[in-house]
């Protein structure tokens, strides 16, 4: 593919825009789902993370393929376009659901969102990599993509609370304005930034494979499935940690917006400091600041908002270089020409997947096991939990730390 020439600002906004109900939809998928279905429909805990487990992991496999279709066809466009109704059913159907929904609905229900999700989602991102003529130009790519990203979670995180007098009132109102915000985030984007032209280029499903002998995309892989890891234990468990251990569920939307709000304020800093240090040394800034955040985190009890507020805009400030400094760095390791990106972008959607079907599967039982349910009030409980939604993060970013940094010559951008 011959490269493209620079994209004008109006582009590289008009791509990120999708990013916005995108990352709208995964934030109930991942941190209010759980608790929708074990606190309002009364599924166990054990119950709604296999289920969590099961379906994220038959999803993950796909991605590999959906990715091998948009490299195949050339054409990314009108696949995404085909997998929104999908996406938008989907939703619709698991945050509003009837009152006799049980694991069946749950099931079939995720495998329907998360397979529309996954079609849209893979070719975005792989089309976001062919975009870009340079270094600098994949950051400002990603970094848009994932700045309206945050938008949509910060907006996903305060409707419940806005529309409806109950957190499931919030959730299904909330399900039905998807809709309308999916089609015209997916007219904007798909008529105002530049289709990417591939068209022929017959890529065989081998390449699904050969992508895979790639020493420093596995290296890479790995790191992002650690962080993706750390990232979601506390997603899955941030509603009943600030339920039980901080005691302020009231706070729960307007702290989950500061979160996303200071990962979009971030992100212009980690891209100034990618750009001065190179984005892994970035990265791995990020990486202390988390750690330091989550043991703090670790020590706080009831009555804590105003700190907890701070541990928000503190690690909401390094999600920001979680979600734009990874897939700038696997942009830079395809390259200029793009290829073999859905490929890439498939294996980095399945990585995504199973590290936060692993999380939510191994917390919700691990939280289960010790001794804890939803509105618990002993002090034992509420260090299971505090311990899950704080340690675990630790220990996981204390390993993707080190060995980011035994790899990180092999990984390329630092400076």
């Amino acid at each position: 593919m011959s490269a493209l020439p620079a994209l004008r600002t109006g582009q590289v906004l008009a791509y990120g825009v999708l990013g916005l109900p995108l990352a709208f939809a995964a934030l109930p998928l991942y941190v209010y789902v759980p608790r929708l279905y074990a606190g309002n429909l009364g599924l166990s805990l054990s119950v709604v993370g296999a289920i969590l487990l099961g379906a994220r992991i038959f999803d993950a496999v796909t991605d590999p393929v959906f990715g091998w279709i948009g490299d195949r066809s050339g054409r990314r466009g009108p696949w995404m376009a085909l997998a929104m109704p999908a996406l938008a059913l989907g939703m619709l159907g698991l945050l509003a659901p009837p009152a006799s929904a049980g694991p069946a609905w749950l099931l079939v229900l995720l495998v329907v969102a998360c397979a529309g999700y996954s079609m849209v989602s893979v070719n975005y991102h792989a089309w976001g990599a062919e975009l870009a003529s340079g270094p600098a130009e994949r950051t400002r790519v990603m970094a848009s993509r994932e700045g309206f990203g945050l938008l949509g979670v910060v907006l996903a995180a305060a409707l419940p609370t806005v529309l409806g007098h109950d957190e499931a009132t919030g959730l299904a109102r909330m399900a039905w304005g998807f809709l309308p915000l999916l089609a015209l985030a997916a007219a904007v984007t798909l008529t105002g930034a530049p289709m990417t032209s591939g068209r022929g280029r017959g890529v065989p499903l081998a390449a699904m494979g050969r992508v895979l002998r790639r020493r420093d995309f596995i290296r890479l892989l790995v790191l992002f499935g650690l962080g993706g890891m750390a990232a979601a234990v506390p997603a899955s468990t941030v509603l009943f940690f600030i339920d039980d251990v901080i005691g302020r569920p009231q706070a729960a939307g307007p702290l989950l917006a500061v979160y996303f709000m200071a990962g979009a304020a971030g992100l212009p800093l980690w891209v100034r400091l990618a750009d001065r240090l190179g984005k892994v040394a970035a990265w791995m800034t990020s990486m202390g600041l988390s750690i330091a955040v989550f043991a703090w985190a670790f020590t706080l009890g009831a009555g804590d908002v105003v700190a907890f507020g701070v541990i928000c805009v503190l690690s909401g400030m390094a999600l920001g270089a979680d979600l734009a400094l990874p897939p700038a760095i696997l942009a830079d390791q395809i390259g200029a020409g793009g290829a073999g990106a859905g490929a890439c972008f498939g294996w980095w959607n399945l990585v995504a997947k199973v590290s936060l079907a692993l999380a939510a599967g191994l917390a919700l039982p691990l939280l289960d096991g010790l001794g804890y349910a939803p509105g618990a009030d002993g002090d034992s409980a509420r260090r299971a939990l505090a311990g899950v939604y704080a340690l675990v993060p630790v220990t996981l970013k204390c390993l993707a730390l080190a060995l980011t940094w035994r790899w990180r010559h092999r990984l390329g951008a630092l400076r």
